[in-house]
């Protein structure tokens, strides 16, 4: 049985065995991945600090109180991102992506505004005066845009006046002053001249007698 199993896996193929050059070639492929990957961290250390050498000069000069970034890659869009979080300062992002997009960085105090947010993304540049203009424009096409009042081409209380007289109804009011003896009878025009306990002592005298006479025929 043995026998049998051993030649069994004799006969069997065996698998390729790595030879030495490729076991080189493989060698260099690792090499060479590993000098680019060491040379493309390096690059990006060395923007990191030229973006945090802009960044503080931009900081310390009181005249500046935005900063337009040269377009860039999303890797260094977030390097950015990231140095200007730690500064404490307000960044966005305009252009299209992988194409011109790039990073506009503002001083806290001097945040952009939502129409000057607009302008950027549609690509075009702020200006204030401009967009007071603008708006200024926008606001009186509102106004002329506004129906007129209508204005009737006859009276109708001339029209009516057969019907409704000279005054209005508003103008022909008249105060009405309610009658503070409705539902008031006088004493002396009543029935029953009894005050309500003799006629509450009459009622219980009723109801006794009544009850004797129930008991008596019983």
């Amino acid at each position: 049985m043995a026998d049998l199993l051993g030649s069994i896996l004799n006969s069997m193929t065996k698998p390729p065995t790595v030879g030495d050059k490729q076991k080189e070639q493989l060698k260099k492929q690792k090499e060479v991945l590993e000098k680019k990957h060491l040379e493309e961290k390096k690059k990006l250390n060395s923007f990191r600090r030229k973006v945090e050498d802009d960044i503080n000069s931009f900081i310390q000069d009181p005249t500046r109180h935005k900063y337009k970034l040269e377009p860039m890659d999303k890797v260094c869009r977030s390097i950015v991102h990231d140095i200007v979080e730690v500064a404490g300062l307000a960044a966005f992002s305009f252009g299209t992506d992988e194409l011109d997009r790039y990073v506009y960085v503002f001083k806290k105090e001097f945040a952009p505004s939502d129409d000057e947010l607009a302008a950027y993304r549609k690509g075009e540049e702020w200006d204030p005066e401009k967009a007071k203009a603008a708006k200024l424009a926008a606001s009186n096409r509102v106004e002329d845009e506004k129906p007129a009042e209508f204005t009737p081409n006859s009276n109708y209380k001339e029209k009516y006046e057969k019907l409704i007289g000279k005054t209005s109804a508003k103008e022909a009011a008249r105060i009405t002053v309610p009658n503070k003896q409705f539902g008031f009878v006088p004493s002396e025009n009543k029935r029953d001249q009894r005050s309500i306990e003799q006629a509450m002592a009459d009622i219980k005298a009723k109801k006794k007698l009544k009850l004797s006479k129930l008991e008596a025929e019983d």
